[in-house]
């Protein structure tokens, strides 16, 4: 996959280590870690030595799929990040979407505008058979975006989480599109 990829709004390029602020920044407002911690910001040690190598280690290990910082076109401001990988558990043939964006791009359609691009990529270039998405069943805005991407309800399960938090007794939700259901989109 290529290092960028743009959309009508959006630049999508491949995160470099100078990204560390930009993601300390987004892990850091409550309402952006709401749902994946109960709130609680990451540390910049852990941003900066744990999340970031991570990310970087996707390029090699999943020939060029994993994440990419978004950029406002119009700006080149930083509005979030968009994934899309395997998971070590995936049947072959199937992509994890995922997506974070700053709380002042939320409403703005970045997320649904960035997850489209990606699903498109995965079927019309990648080669994919099934992209699929999870969040906490009370993420009403995530599911939106997953919708809006073309993705739909598969299930609700329950995971263990480390530490409770709002909402997990609700449990998470699966979403997916596979390559046939893309097929048959009008885009």
């Amino acid at each position: 996959m290529q290092a960028f990829l743009e959309t009508k709004r959006l630049r999508l390029r491949r995160f470099t280590r100078e990204d560390v602020d930009r993601l300390v920044e987004l892990d850091s407002d409550p309402e952006v870690m709401r749902y994946l911690t109960g709130g609680k910001p990451t540390p910049r040690d852990e941003v900066e030595n744990v999340i970031l190598p991570r990310i970087l280690s996707f390029y090699e290990r999943f020939g060029g799929l994993g994440y990419w910082v978004a950029e406002e076109k119009s700006t080149a401001e930083f509005v979030g990040w968009f994934a899309l990988h395997p998971r070590d558990e995936s049947p072959p043939g199937e992509l994890e979407l995922g997506y974070r964006l700053l709380r002042s791009a939320w409403g703005k359609g970045y997320a649904a505008e960035g997850s489209r691009a990606l699903v498109d990529k995965a079927f019309g270039e990648l080669g994919a058979e099934r992209v699929r998405a999870e969040t906490m069943t009370v993420n009403v805005a995530s599911r939106r975006v997953m919708e809006k991407a073309g993705l739909k309800y598969v299930r609700t399960f329950h995971l263990e989480w480390p530490e409770e938090i709002e909402g997990t007794a609700e449990g998470d939700v699966e979403y997916a599109i596979t390559r046939a259901e893309w097929s048959e989109q009008d885009r």
